[in-house]
């Protein structure tokens, strides 16, 4: 084989095999972190593969490996990656104008999720885009007490407060324009890191379960296991399953969308994505538009219609902020029709990670 056919074969190779190890189901950080770039290897299987047709189609002897397993890469990912654009059915139903204009804002309920990085001192720049979009939750993470002070600002706007600065990365800020009937901080699976958990009362008086979530991601810096994650995000889905009325979950899940984890967490709480069917909304890296995958996330029971979803303009964070404003307006068909429900074993595998979490 000359040069340029050994390069493309261990490229192929490379290739392949980083698309294929989230499939191992280990929970070590080096195996899961391959679960997020499922978009940046897409576009080198697509490189790959222009190359190999450059070159002059080789397929002697071991070079049949680079055709097959980069066209098997873009099949898989393209099989991750088709739910989140337009060709697939939207899970979440657009906003019917059917109902009046009085019920739709007495029922609409507007939410800011921003991870603002700790160290970040853009604080005016979260402040402005309360003020632009005015959201009536905003839910901030990454925040210790200099950002709890520098948002003291829009507190007169937002009566009803959840506040648990931290300076470990893992503080949490809720503000809330609508009464909080109900309300606690949880540490589900590890002391240091918190979760919300509100009943937020519309002006309709409807009562929303409302659930902000960041959990300690898998990697070198932070964990050296997913496990943690994934039971925190499988114990919040086990809960929302139970619970009637409304629900909304929302953070940054330090997962994928696309992720085994994050599908789990939809069929073990029935809760719906409403990008399925828009488009990925990628929220990390905000400075590199290379390594960028959609961590930030916003989950939704069938009783809502969506009116709007947006990824703001970053504010000094690398994570953009999202914004989505949803409308009370249950479809019993919808919610016969479209609540994700476990396969198999899903229930058992869920009970095993929150098990094994807990120690």
């Amino acid at each position: 084989m000359q040069t340029v056919d050994y390069v493309l074969l261990t490229y192929s190779i490379v290739v392949t095999i980083a698309s294929f190890l989230n499939l191992i189901r280990l929970d070590y950080w080096w195996i899961r972190i391959w679960d997020f770039p499922h978009l940046q290897l897409t576009l080198m299987a697509a490189i790959g593969l222009l190359c190999w047709f450059l070159v002059g189609h080789h397929l002697d002897g071991y070079l049949v490996i680079v055709p097959v397993g980069l066209m098997a890469t873009l099949l898989y990912q393209g099989w991750l990656v088709y739910p989140f654009t337009p060709l697939h059915k939207k899970q979440v139903a657009r906003f019917s104008h059917k109902i009046s204009s009085n019920q739709f804002e007495e029922n609409t309920i507007r939410i800011l999720v921003a991870n603002v990085l700790m160290e970040n001192t853009q604080t005016p720049e979260v402040r402005a885009l309360a003020d632009k979009h005015k959201p009536d939750v905003v839910l901030v993470l990454e925040a210790n007490r200099k950002w709890q002070q520098d948002l003291s600002p829009i507190e007169a706007d937002y009566p009803y407060r959840i506040l648990h600065p931290l300076e470990n990365t893992y503080g949490m800020l809720l503000y809330s324009r609508f009464p909080i009937r109900h309300q606690e901080l949880r540490f589900l699976i590890q002391d240091d890191i918190p979760s919300i958990y509100a009943r937020i009362e519309l002006p309709s008086r409807q009562l929303v379960h409302f659930y902000g979530v960041h959990p300690m991601p898998p990697s070198p810096t932070e964990h050296y296991r997913s496990t943690e994650r994934d039971a925190e995000l499988l114990l919040v889905g086990k809960e929302a399953r139970k619970k009637k009325g409304p629900i909304i979950v929302a953070g940054d899940l330090n997962d994928v969308a696309w992720s085994h984890t994050t599908r789990l967490f939809q069929r073990v709480s029935g809760l719906l994505d409403p990008r399925i069917g828009r488009g990925l909304y990628n929220t990390f890296h905000a400075h590199y538009f290379f390594l960028r995958w959609p961590l930030d996330h916003i989950f939704v029971t069938p009783h809502f219609q969506l009116r709007k979803i947006l990824r703001l303009p970053n504010c000094g964070s690398d994570h953009f902020p999202m914004f989505i404003a949803l409308t009370y307006a249950p479809d019993p068909k919808q919610m016969a029709e479209e609540v994700p429900q476990p396969e198999r074993s899903d229930l058992e595998e869920a009970r095993e990670k929150i098990e094994e979490a807990k120690g």
